[in-house]
C-alpha cells in the first residue's frame, strides 16, 4: 500500500470539511491550504531503478489524499496523472472525492466504462449530501465504486444507492469540537450493506461518541482501535451488482 499526492492543498466544500485533518495539519505548520501546488515528486510512480524496474512496487495506491483528485485546480495536471495511471496498470489507484459532480469533466478520452485499476470513492456525511451526490454517483461509468461516510454527522439511508457499490466505509469526526457520532447510525448503515451484500467497514469512532444514549469522549489515538474492537466489519463472500 502506497500513497501518491500529485498536488497538495484543497478548499472546504461541504459540512464534512469543517474539521478537515488537512486544514488542521497545515494550520499547525503555517501552510495555506487554499494554495494548490503541484508536488515536486509528481512523477515518482514512473521512476525506475537501473535495472529498469519501477522504484514504486505494484499494489494499492492511495491517490491524492492531501487534496481532492477532482479539484478544479487539478485540471492542469490531471491528464498527466491519467497517463501515469495507464502506465502503472500493475497498481490499483483509489481516490476519494467530495466533487463527484465534476467526474465526467475530469476523465480521459479512453475512459469508456472505467479503468480496471481505478477505484472511485464518493464521500458523504449526512442525508442531504448522500441524496445529492449518490444520485449522481450511481449513474457514472465506473468499474469500481465505494462510498465513504466519514465524518458521519447524521443518519443516512443509502440503501437505494448501493447497487454496484463494492464497499462502504464509515467513521466519526476527530476534533475536540467534533460533532458526535451515534453508534446507532453506524449499525443502521451496516444493516443496509448486509441487505445489499456490500462490504462494510467501521473505520473510526468519533471524538464524541454516543452509544445507547451514553456519551463518551475518546482520545484521537484510540479512535481506530475502538472501532476495530467493535468487530462489526462485514465482508460478503461474493459481490453482487
Amino acid at each position: 500500500m502506497s500513497r501518491w499526492d500529485p498536488w497538495r492543498g484543497c478548499h472546504r466544500c461541504s459540512e464534512g470539511c469543517k474539521y478537515c485533518y488537512i486544514h488542521k495539519g497545515d494550520a499547525k505548520r503555517g501552510i495555506a491550504t487554499n494554495h494548490i501546488v503541484k508536488n515536486d515528486n509528481f512523477d515518482r510512480l514512473t521512476a525506475k531503478k537501473k535495472n529498469g524496474e519501477y522504484k514504486m512496487p505494484p499494489g494499492l495506491v492511495y491517490l491524492c489524499f492531501s487534496s481532492d483528485f477532482l479539484l478544479e485546480e487539478g485540471d492542469a495536471w490531471r491528464d498527466a496523472c491519467w497517463d501515469i495511471i495507464r502506465e502503472r496498470s500493475d497498481c490499483t489507484f483509489l481516490f476519494l472525492t467530495k466533487r463527484i459532480h465534476r467526474f465526467m469533466q475530469c476523465i480521459p478520452d479512453d475512459w469508456g466504462n472505467g479503468y480496471d485499476n481505478v477505484v472511485v470513492c464518493c464521500t458523504v456525511e449526512n442525508q442531504e449530501n448522500a441524496d445529492r451526490k449518490l444520485s449522481v454517483f450511481q449513474k457514472l461509468p465506473i468499474k469500481h465504486k465505494q462510498i465513504t461516510a466519514q465524518p458521519l454527522i447524521g443518519p443516512i439511508h443509502m440503501e437505494p444507492y448501493l447497487d454496484g457499490i463494492e464497499a462502504v466505509v464509515v467513521g466519526g469526526e476527530s476534533d475536540k469540537n467534533a460533532r458526535p457520532l451515534d453508534y446507532a447510525w453506524v449499525l443502521d448503515i451496516r444493516e443496509q450493506c448486509i441487505r445489499k451484500n456490500v462490504s462494510f467497514q467501521f473505520r473510526q469512532c468519533g471524538t464524541h461518541f454516543v452509544k445507547e444514549g451514553k456519551k463518551y469522549t475518546l482520545q484521537v489515538k484510540d479512535l481506530c482501535s475502538q472501532a476495530r474492537r467493535a468487530g462489526i466489519d462485514y465482508s460478503p463472500s461474493v459481490y453482487t451488482a
